[in-house]
């Protein structure tokens, strides 16, 4: 059974991790510990880049953090221009992972409290009313009236960035064991 460490302690991305870890490797083939690490990025990353690393410095504390696992994976959310992403990264020995999810629109509302230092999921409860918005459907839920959610797009996103691990011929073709 594969140890899978979470670099979140957050349930919407917790379950995109659970259901692509089913999807790939098939459910009860693993288990997931969540731990709370630093992503030694600002609480509200802006850019491509700084969302990125984000994702990269979770990976690398969880690892610190739990060296003996077989899995760790790095979620981190961000603003770039009018528009909010995530990052994944996932990584197995010495092979990583990483795919950006799809982006979503935001409101110029939403998009002033953002460049006066605020974090989206706290612009988010208050335009949806919604106590902790982004550790349920997040943005993304709320905008799409639940068609997608934070878990959905993650998801797909996961799925994306465990190819390069998991796909025999991806690892052959970069010489990877």
């Amino acid at each position: 059974m594969y140890h899978v460490i979470a670099a979140t302690t957050n349930p919407a991305k917790i379950k995109a991790i659970s259901l692509a870890f089913d999807d790939v490797f098939g459910p009860g083939t693993y288990h997931i510990e969540d731990v709370n690490v630093d992503s030694s990025v600002p609480q509200q990353p802006i850019g491509n880049t700084e969302t990125r690393t984000g994702a990269r410095h979770r990976v690398m504390a969880a690892r610190q953090v739990r060296p003996e696992a077989d899995f760790w994976v790095g979620v981190e959310a961000g603003i770039e221009d009018d528009m909010t992403f995530a990052w994944m990264v996932v990584e197995h020995k010495q092979i990583r992972g990483e795919s950006r999810s799809a982006s979503l629109m935001l409101p110029e509302k939403v998009l002033e409290g953002i460049r006066q230092g605020r974090e989206l999921g706290h612009e988010m409860a208050d335009v949806a009313g919604v106590d902790n918005i982004k550790q349920k459907g997040g943005a993304i839920g709320f905008f799409t009236n639940g068609i997608l959610t934070r878990t959905r797009v993650y998801h797909q996103a996961l799925i994306l960035a465990l190819v390069p691990i998991h796909h025999e011929i991806y690892k052959e073709l970069n010489n990877q064991s």
